[in-house]
């Protein structure tokens, strides 16, 4: 893939633009399916693997694929693209919530937008689970995973070092 210092901030600036609520469907939306950066089985390992790391998980992405396909620069030219409208955009709400945070309507406005936020999060994990729902060793651990945090509320800090260890065993099993 030959892309240009300018095509990966304009892509990594309109993931930016459009995450509200969550950035995962719009990461999605624009690599996999407008840019074809990525396959979604690749989108679904570089967004396991940078869950494991520190930091946010769409900022780790932008850094790992900038570097990937641009080196040190291709890394940097991701990250800003990518935090740069939204990190003007909390700063305008901010201003205007401080101003109007008291008012019914501005309530009810933050109330729908986590919502809409939850919904897009739910469908985003059904199109993660998607490419690698057909193997049932996969789908145990996705199971696994969501009730030992969800229904057992086992602390994802406890639980994600176990994932990862059985993740790589069953890998190297041939299994995942």
């Amino acid at each position: 893939m030959t892309l240009t210092l300018a095509e990966l901030f304009l892509g990594f600036l309109s993931i930016g633009a459009r995450s509200f609520g969550g950035v995962l469907p719009s990461a999605h939306y624009v690599m996999v399916e407008q840019r074809h950066w990525l396959t979604p089985e690749d989108f679904t390992e570089t967004i396991g693997l940078c869950r494991v790391l520190p930091g946010p998980n769409i900022g780790n992405v932008a850094i790992l694929l900038g570097k990937r396909w641009l080196g040190l620069r291709g890394a940097i030219v991701a990250f800003l693209g990518l935090f740069a409208l939204p990190y003007l955009w909390v700063l305008v709400l901010a201003l205007l919530y401080t101003r109007w945070a008291a008012r019914p309507l501005v309530s009810a406005v933050v109330t729908g937008v986590g919502a809409s936020g939850a919904g897009l999060f739910i469908a985003t994990a059904v199109k993660l689970g998607r490419p690698i729902a057909r193997k049932p060793a996969a789908v145990v651990l996705m199971a696994g995973c969501f009730i030992a945090v969800a229904i057992g509320r086992v602390p994802l800090l406890v639980v994600m070092p176990i994932a990862v260890i059985v993740g790589l065993y069953l890998s190297r099993r041939h299994m995942l």
